[in-house]
């Protein structure tokens, strides 16, 4: 989807997760991949490939998600991807 917001993660070539957010999923990839737009972090570690994206209703949302996902250990951030922890539920401002 292009015109809603998304929280994604990348894994990056070194196995490292990279998590953003963005309204074009497919632009934002190819972005990190190729072109002087991508991130200062994923340019030294490409290529990368999309794990995971969730779609939000906002920006607002999409960052404090972000944020939220950024602060969990490195196993829980798998486990969130896989399915088999829930998505911390963000605090609505």
């Amino acid at each position: 989807m292009k015109n809603g917001w998304h929280l994604y993660v990348l894994r990056c070539a070194d196995g490292s997760l990279y998590a953003g957010v963005t309204t074009d999923l497919e632009r934002r990839l190819s972005e990190h991949n190729a072109g002087p737009r991508g991130a200062r972090y994923t340019r030294a570690r490409r290529p990368v490939c999309m794990l995971h994206s969730w779609e939000m209703p906002d920006r607002s949302a999409a960052t404090r998600a972000e944020v939220t996902f950024k602060k969990l250990s490195r196993k829980t951030k798998l486990a969130v991807i896989a399915g088999d922890h829930p998505f911390p539920p963000v605090e609505h401002t």
